[in-house]
């Protein structure tokens, strides 16, 4: 029995069909029910049942499928992480992130990394709905910057700093920090806001600010993307509640009021990566959280 029998087996238990499943392995319908047919002789018991019109699977079959694909699932990643660790420094590191870090955290970290690393090549992941700790698990990504941190027994995670949340209006709007004294002042203001139905930390951290105050929010608009959100306050067209991390941007026209909220940074990784590399980017993100937290003023 060879692996590649086994993708063979794999396809055909979703198509169902012998010929479509030849047009996708590359190779004639008779030579494709030969190696289905070693398989089954091999194995001793039968995968498929099969006439002249269906094709299905035994309960044998439906049991191999399932525990085949992810052992096969498995295998490609672990040979995935495996080319990351044999080409080292020349290689290839995934990393997710909240757009909030793209302003201060995440542009100092790479800086700092690609001049001790200059011929690693870096992927930025900004995930929306997916978790991280998917992404980890499936060896999508390396490293996951977020607001909260992975809970799982595979995974480790560390936090780096925290930092208040603001409240950000136009420089010409009634609100400043003296202005500003209670939130529920706010109920009639026009919100430019990140999703509220999203399943991300700091949707469900908004959600329960409004929740709190006993109000909904006027949202005009909605969008997760942080410089537009800054750039559409600055035209006027409503407030919005984003990090401090956006103080540290170029952004102009825009004032930041500090709220009672704080939101996290943590880094989350996989206990047993071999990979080196991904040791090296902690300790800088740990180096980084510390000089970070002496610029945020509380």
């Amino acid at each position: 029995m060879t692996i590649q029998q086994m993708r063979y087996f794999l396809v055909l238990a979703e198509e169902l069909h012998f010929w479509r499943t030849s047009e996708k392995v590359f190779m004639s319908q008779s030579s494709l029910s030969r190696q289905i047919q070693g398989l089954e002789e091999e194995l001793g018991f039968k995968l498929l049942e099969r006439d002249k019109r269906n094709v299905k699977l035994t309960e044998a079959g439906k049991f191999l499928q399932k525990r085949w694909r992810e052992l096969l699932d498995d295998m490609d990643r672990a040979q995935t992480q495996a080319k990351k660790i044999n080409m080292g420094s020349s290689g290839l590191i995934s990393i997710a992130y909240p757009g909030s870090i793209s302003s201060s955290f995440l542009p100092e970290l790479l800086r700092t990394f690609t001049a001790e690393m200059p011929e690693m090549k870096m992927e930025l992941v900004e995930p929306t709905d997916a978790t991280n700790e998917k992404l980890l698990l499936d060896y999508h990504i390396d490293i996951a910057f977020s607001r909260d941190s992975v809970q799982h027994p595979a995974l480790s995670s560390k936090k780096l700093y925290s930092e208040p949340v603001c409240l950000v209006v136009a420089e010409n709007h009634w609100l400043n920090e003296n202005t500003y004294h209670d939130f529920k002042s706010l109920e009639n203001e026009s919100f430019i806001l990140s999703g509220l139905h999203h399943t991300t930390f700091f949707a469900t951290l908004l959600r329960r600010i409004f929740t709190t105050y006993g109000f909904e929010p006027k949202t005009h608009v909605e969008t997760d993307f942080g410089g537009l959100i800054l750039n559409l306050v600055a035209n006027g067209l409503g407030i919005s509640i984003l990090p401090y991390s956006f103080q540290f941007g170029s952004y102009t026209g825009v004032r930041f009021i500090n709220l009672q909220e704080e939101v996290d940074l943590y880094v989350n990784w996989r206990k047993k990566d071999e990979n080196e590399v991904i040791e090296k980017i902690i300790q800088h993100s740990e180096a980084l959280g510390e000089k970070i937290k002496a610029r945020i003023i509380l």
